[in-house]
């Protein structure tokens, strides 16, 4: 299997995935063996909780106030089972990624840690509107002497723009993900790039009851990126995809 090149600047994800499962136990101040096993099932309960509480029209409130730490947990789990995977979008991350970027819904760090990294990168601006996530990125980024590169808010900045935007497991989450697209659109500076995965799926289980798979809401998110951006072809095997502006 052919070996892809691995930019030095972000060795450190490959050797411990930026001390990910090390962050977890000290920010909930866990032991091994307890986190090993919150790890274990936290995709099930996430999925019980979407199952039993989930309601589109308060989906913001459900990432907000209800998932609590089992949110970290399913995160944190599927992160490290997809090292590989998350490993291909940060070195996409570092193909593309310069000057000032967003990382919207961050969720637990990795991309936002990974693109703080880069060097042609300025600043990274943190954007996830759950709590705990917020604070633990924030705990990472200290761990990792990141804190002046990384900045956190809970709503994009009015009024600014991106050279760099990120979003990564987020659009599905969203009632109207085209709407959001349109937003990314207007923030992006001229010649920037726009890093973009979706999973439009619930599961061949329901085990993603939180997933968005309306096809109307699809086709239009497709006709919508389809006329508004042109994809920027990258090497990588991966769900993730690259867009810059049409001119």
């Amino acid at each position: 299997m052919l070996t892809l090149p691995m930019p030095s600047f972000l060795s450190s994800y490959w050797e411990s995935s930026f001390n990910l499962k090390q962050h977890i136990q000290e920010f909930l101040q866990l032991d091994a063996e307890i986190l090993e096993t919150k790890l274990e099932f936290g995709q099930q309960q996430m999925a019980e909780l979407g199952h039993k509480d989930f309601d589109w029209e308060q989906a913001t409130a459900f990432y907000r106030d209800k998932v609590g730490e089992v949110y970290l947990f399913e995160l944190g789990a599927w992160h490290l089972a997809s090292h590989d995977y998350i490993g291909d979008t940060l070195r996409l991350i570092a193909d593309h990624a310069h000057g000032c970027v967003l990382d919207f819904g961050g969720g637990i760090g990795t991309h936002a840690i990974g693109a703080a990294l880069c060097p042609r990168v300025e600043q990274v601006v943190y954007c996830d509107i759950n709590p705990i996530n917020f604070d633990f990125v924030k705990y990472r980024a200290e761990k990792l002497g990141l804190s002046e590169k990384i900045i956190f808010c809970v709503e994009i900045p009015p009024q600014k723009t991106f050279d760099t935007i990120m979003s990564f497991d987020v659009l599905e989450h969203l009632p109207d993900p085209s709407q959001q697209l349109l937003e990314f659109h207007q923030i992006l500076a001229d010649e920037g790039k726009m890093i973009l995965n979706w999973h439009f799926f619930k599961g061949f289980n329901q085990e993603h009851p939180f997933h968005l798979d309306d096809p109307q809401a699809i086709n239009t998110f497709f006709k919508t990126i389809q006329s508004n951006c042109l994809e920027v072809f990258h090497p990588y095997h991966i769900t993730a995809r690259c867009y810059r502006k049409w001119k």
